[in-house]
């Protein structure tokens, strides 16, 4: 057997090393993403009953790894041992492009050479609320892979649940099939996994951080289904390419100041003030319709500092969803617009298998762009989060080649 192979190779399919190289982040150097993580050599993972080992061709990067470097909000290392876990390290890495090595014992359907992506869906298959046949990302089990999870896709090789496991579209390179899964799956849940607000043809669609990852799929998706996507960006440039994706235009968020916790309610001066640009940004999504109609769904992910904004400019009975907070997690909701107008706030977390699997169809299809913007080197994948965390990615998706060659680094498509 093999003890180990170098990057930018694989063993031969079914030959599962000992041992395999792995960026890791630990404990005591959590922080900064570019001083976080570092490439150590670790012990393949031994896949249980309902697991799955992968050869990982390529990884792509979520903004969830750069909060398991950085140990906020949670230190995942801490909160797995606190549950039993033997390891002192996080493998993260939560999109994933590679080979089946090895299935366990209870695994059907899967075989060892199948080309196959990763859902970032994981659950216990014999959690109770499971079984019961419920919303699985509803469950105590419920989990994201490769930032809850470890042995993500930041590893030679990676382990998952059978129930994430997807076929690979053929037209893609390894790169481009590892870029959108998380993010497109992410995005799917937040348009179709909500009853009564389900985007549905005509719908008006406001997309927050359009160019990005969640942005890029979440437009097409609405696109796909009808809807009318409007981006917001920070540049001409990031609207553009979202116009090429689908957007009927973008608002370029330069313009506007008033971002953040609003004045409180009983500051006179200041809620005018505030106001008059929240109204200001909301006529923008007029401007681009041509026509006074505002969101009926909004896609959330800075939270703090657009989450007034988001709830002011929702549609009456309309839906704000979001999945994450990067700009902070300390969001301020005026009442005044909310309860009245009967909107609704609405967290959404990963994506089911059936929600997954549905995203993955348009991807098979050709319908959905995997919206690769660079991919780097396995040794770049600490500095690459530094540059997701400060915004200094291109627009789409950036991913790391691990098994497969590096002919294709820093190509896009």
């Amino acid at each position: 057997m093999t003890d180990i192979v170098p990057i930018g190779s694989l063993p031969p399919v079914g030959e599962v090393p000992s041992r395999m190289y792995a960026q890791t982040v630990r404990s005591n150097r959590l922080g900064d993403p570019a001083d976080a993580f570092r490439i150590e050599e670790i012990e393949v993972p031994t896949p249980g009953d309902h697991e799955v080992l992968i050869g990982v061709m390529a990884a792509g990067l979520n903004f969830n790894n750069v909060w398991a470097a950085k140990g906020v909000p949670i230190d995942v290392i801490a909160a797995r041992r606190a549950q039993g876990s033997p390891h002192d390290f996080h493998v993260g890495g939560s999109d994933a492009s590679g080979i089946v090595y090895a299935v366990g014992s209870k695994v059907s359907g899967i075989k060892v050479g199948d080309e196959v992506v990763v859902a970032p869906g994981s659950w216990d298959p014999n959690d109770p609320y499971v079984l019961a046949g419920k919303d699985p990302m509803l469950a105590p089990s419920a989990q994201i892979w490769g930032y809850n999870t470890n042995f993500g896709s930041f590893g030679q090789f990676c382990l998952a649940y059978d129930h994430q496991i997807m076929p690979k579209a053929k037209h893609l390179t390894w790169e481009q099939a590892a870029a959108p899964t998380l993010v497109g799956a992410t995005a799917y849940r937040m348009l179709h996994g909500w009853k009564e607000h389900a985007v549905e043809k005509g719908d008006v669609v406001l997309v927050w951080g359009g160019s990005g990852g969640v942005g890029s799929q979440a437009i097409q998706i609405a696109r796909e289904a009808g809807g009318i996507p409007i981006a917001v960006v920070s540049s001409e440039d990031k609207g553009e390419y979202c116009k090429s994706l689908g957007a009927v235009g973008y608002i370029d968020r330069r313009e506007f100041t008033h971002w953040g916790q609003p004045p409180h309610w009983t500051d006179n001066a200041g809620q005018k003030a505030w106001t008059a640009q929240a109204r200001a940004f909301g006529k923008k999504i007029w401007d681009i319709l041509g026509e006074r109609r505002s969101p009926r769904i909004i896609i959330e992910h800075p939270g703090e500092d657009t989450v007034p904004t988001s709830i002011f400019c929702c549609d009456t009975a309309g839906m704000v969803v979001i999945c994450a907070g990067t700009t902070g997690y300390s969001a301020v909701v005026d009442l005044r617009y909310h309860w009245v107008r009967q909107k609704r706030l609405q967290g959404s977390h990963g994506s089911n298998a059936e929600q997954s699997n549905a995203y993955n169809a348009l991807v098979l299809a050709g319908r959905i762009d995997p919206c690769l913007g660079e991919v780097r080197s396995f040794d770049q994948v600490g500095q690459a989060h530094q540059d997701m965390m400060n915004g200094k990615l291109p627009a789409g998706n950036t991913t790391i080649l691990v098994g497969a060659p590096t002919a294709g680094l820093g190509a896009s498509s």
